[in-house]
């Protein structure tokens, strides 16, 4: 494989390109979220998720503003997401885009995710259609489309409508949630896996093979994962509020897991549902 680098960008199918490595947002609301993101940004990341449901928009952009601001970093150089809370429609969708745009300050939004599948069928295709027609008339206020915890029937109801597909699939992805049918099917149909879920929310940092790997690899558990991740050819976003923790999560540049080493972390599957999982529902 190519050799990575911080540096280093995924090509997105619409010909856009993100960042290999992120910095998440979720639970980190108010000043903590700015300060994180500020943090992530000096350390290096720039790839920054958000989402309404995390109701962090302003906080996010804002520091990143001021990162661009204080830095003179070009607003180009950062690669902003953030996602859809309901699927309620195509009205709705479309005002809950443009009330994004407006919290976050960017001016544009470089990725926009549907959230998750709930809502069913018809208010899915609704609110995906919505994305979608306002990507085409805005005139670039959303680069990049995609959704976010999708199951393989939920995708295909996009496949079917014949609208544009999503250009990446932002899923829970660690060695103890492989996801292999969903993720071949997403790179089927020319989607970058993204994982918001890549620590494991640090629930089996003390397994056996992460300890050996940790060891025999001189890094700690979570950097692990992370370079798991990112030799799988997912986009991981880990999230930290711990500025060294945030600093170390960077650190995965260094060195490369054996071929053997990472078949072992492929057979550690256990469908570990970290925090959500609406992968099934109707």
């Amino acid at each position: 494989m190519a050799e990575l680098k911080l540096q280093s960008k995924v090509q997105l199918r619409d010909g856009n390109a993100m960042p290999v490595i992120g910095f998440g947002t979720y639970e980190l609301e108010g000043m903590r979220a700015y300060k994180g993101v500020l943090s992530a940004l000096k350390a290096g990341y720039r790839l920054i998720d958000s989402a309404a449901w995390y109701e962090n928009e302003r906080e996010v952009g804002q520091a990143i503003v001021d990162f661009c601001q204080s830095t003179g970093t070009p607003r180009t150089d950062i690669f902003y997401t953030t996602k859809l809370k309901e699927n309620n429609g195509y009205n709705r969708t479309k005002k809950a885009i443009q009330r994004s745009l407006d919290l976050c300050g960017l001016g544009y939004i470089d990725l926009y995710l549907i959230h998750g599948p709930l809502g069913g069928p018809p208010l899915r295709k609704e609110s995906w259609r919505a994305i979608c027609d306002f990507q085409k008339e805005s005139g670039g206020l959303i680069k990049s489309v995609g959704i976010s915890t999708f199951g393989i029937r939920h995708m295909k109801d996009i496949i079917d409508t014949g609208m544009p597909l999503p250009v990446v699939h932002q899923i829970d992805l660690h060695p103890f949630m492989t996801r292999t049918e969903i993720v071949k099917f997403s790179k089927e149909h020319g989607m970058v896996l993204e994982a918001w879920g890549p620590l494991a929310r640090g629930y089996r940092f003390n397994h056996a093979v992460i300890v050996e790997l940790s060891q025999k690899y001189d890094k700690k558990p979570a950097q692990i994962l992370i370079r798991y991740n990112l030799q799988k050819g997912y986009v991981p976003i880990p999230k930290s509020a711990s500025e060294s923790r945030i600093i170390e999560n960077l650190q995965v540049f260094d060195f490369y897991i054996a071929d053997d080493d990472m078949e072992k972390l492929n057979q550690l599957n256990e469908d570990l549902v970290t925090d959500w999982d609406p992968t099934h529902c109707p």
